[in-house]
């Protein structure tokens, strides 16, 4: 045992994981036979599938994200089911169901929210738990991620609550109390210089969003206002940097700008807006 922990806690080590103990307890609890809490100073060795620990640490060895090698994934106060078509839920991301919240009267109100890019199902899913009488549209122009979000949207009983649909949001006819996303925002010029996890692991067409990683604000600056009632807000996150671009961008439209927000790092990260 001492020899199988120490040889591979060294490996992890040696490709510069940062968390490389906390990998090694998830693998060896995903490939045991027991489902209770592993300690590394303490376990019985005869309770672990040896040859399948050794083919998820290859795994991790090759950069492919912990999620990814487990299939599901922490946000908010819940767990989702993901893989290879879904981006991995982030914490800066529950910013949105924190501006969502803090936007409520109380979280009994009946309100219509769309989310766009639903990936996963997190945002979603994550909205119609804090708020029992909401009514969610959640859309996405990846069958694959529907199946996803559709999985964890049966774990949680909420398919009479969420209306999944593959549909571009331009495409959306109903107006909603809240919009939300978390749209792709990376430049293509910098796709290749993301993280091995993130590249290799993730969906492209939810990273990237053109040369200048705009696109999808620059279309949300026309669109999004014909998605919203009267009162209604507009939450989307946005990346490192690209505050006065995206400040820039909605200027031209018919949104006004109530917040911004800064995650943990205070890096600004999601921006709420209402309609003129």
């Amino acid at each position: 045992m001492i020899d199988l922990i120490n040889d591979s806690l060294l490996k992890l080590k040696k490709n510069k994981f940062t968390n490389a103990e906390l990998d090694l307890k998830i693998l060896l609890e995903k490939a045991s036979y027991e489902s209770k809490e592993i300690i590394l100073s303490n376990f019985d060795i005869k309770n672990i599938n040896i040859d399948y620990f050794k083919i998820l640490l290859n795994k991790r060895l090759k950069n492919e994200p912990i999620a990814k090698i487990i299939g599901k994934k922490y946000f908010w106060k819940n767990e989702f089911f993901v893989n290879k078509y879904v981006l991995d839920p982030r914490p800066e991301t529950e910013i949105i169901i924190e501006e969502v919240l803090t936007n409520i009267k109380n979280n009994n109100d009946e309100i219509s929210i769309l989310d766009i890019g639903t990936g996963s199902g997190c945002i979603a899913i994550s909205l119609a738990l804090e708020i029992p009488n909401s009514r969610i549209t959640a859309i996405d122009i990846s069958s694959e991620a529907l199946k996803v979000a559709k999985k964890n949207i049966d774990k949680y009983n909420l398919n009479n609550q969420i209306d999944l649909k593959l549909i571009d949001f331009r495409d959306v006819k109903k107006k909603f109390d809240f919009v939300v996303s978390n749209p792709p925002y990376i430049k293509e010029t910098e796709y290749e210089d993301l993280q091995l996890e993130i590249k290799n692991y993730e969906p492209k067409v939810a990273l990237v969003a053109g040369i200048d990683g705009m696109k999808f604000y620059k279309i949300y600056a026309s669109v999004i206002e014909k998605l919203m009632n009267k009162n209604s807000l507009f939450i989307c996150e946005i990346g490192d940097k690209q505050l006065n671009s995206c400040i820039k961008i909605f200027a031209k439209s018919n949104l006004k700008l109530k917040k911004i927000t800064k995650d943990i790092q205070k890096i600004d990260r999601t921006l709420t807006f209402f309609k003129i």
